[in-house]
């Protein structure tokens, strides 16, 4: 059998004077280019900072209800911010007037429910992020964020919001189907024979 031999190729070495050009090359390269890096630094620091106007200030809580978990703010209103009819709070849910987002008016009064029962509807704004769960799951986790907030506003609207309910989280949660039923305890039909 025939072997077949190693064809490798192998580079000439380049001679000396050529390497030693690259390196005062490169030499040279790093020498010119640290100065420029220290120039940059002082730009940088000699820049005037961006001053953030003051944040409002707000209270946040938390509510959850079902899979639907809520991020409520509550701010106080101020003379500046835009009147809005006595009927209806002022409460932003995902970007959204909450009665847009809630297109039912069970929904929208159970989301407005703690602010009606303190008598203060036009008194605070609130700003809502929620995700999970379906529109009454949201709705309820949103109640339960408002009368947190409200609560972390003035301890003395917890015992009107206790005496409601609206401070208990409500723990009711779907079942997890098991096997060999059709849902959590449905079972299917029994034959005798």
């Amino acid at each position: 059998m025939a072997t077949k031999k190693s064809t490798t190729k192998t580079k000439a070495p380049k001679s000396k004077t050529a390497k030693e050009k690259v390196a005062k090359v490169k030499v040279e390269k790093k020498i010119t280019a640290e100065p420029k890096k220290q120039a940059a630094t002082k730009e940088k620091i000699i820049e005037p900072q961006a001053v953030r106007p003051a944040a409002e200030k707000y209270y946040e809580s938390i509510g959850r209800r079902k899979r639907a978990v809520a991020r409520v703010r509550v701010y106080t209103k101020k003379s500046t911010d835009a009147q809005v009819s006595e009927d209806k709070a002022l409460i932003i849910v995902n970007d959204k007037p909450y009665n847009e987002y809630f297109r039912t008016s069970e929904l929208q009064n159970t989301v407005e429910a703690p602010l009606k029962k303190l008598k203060s509807l036009n008194r605070f704004k609130a700003t809502a992020k929620v995700f999970g769960g379906g529109t009454s799951g949201q709705a309820g986790a949103i109640k339960l964020g408002l009368s947190r907030a409200l609560v972390l506003f003035d301890q003395n609207f917890s015992k009107k919001l206790r005496k409601s309910g609206y401070l208990t989280r409500d723990s009711r949660e779907k079942e997890r189907r098991k096997y060999g039923l059709k849902k959590a305890r449905k079972a299917p039909q029994w034959a005798k024979r």
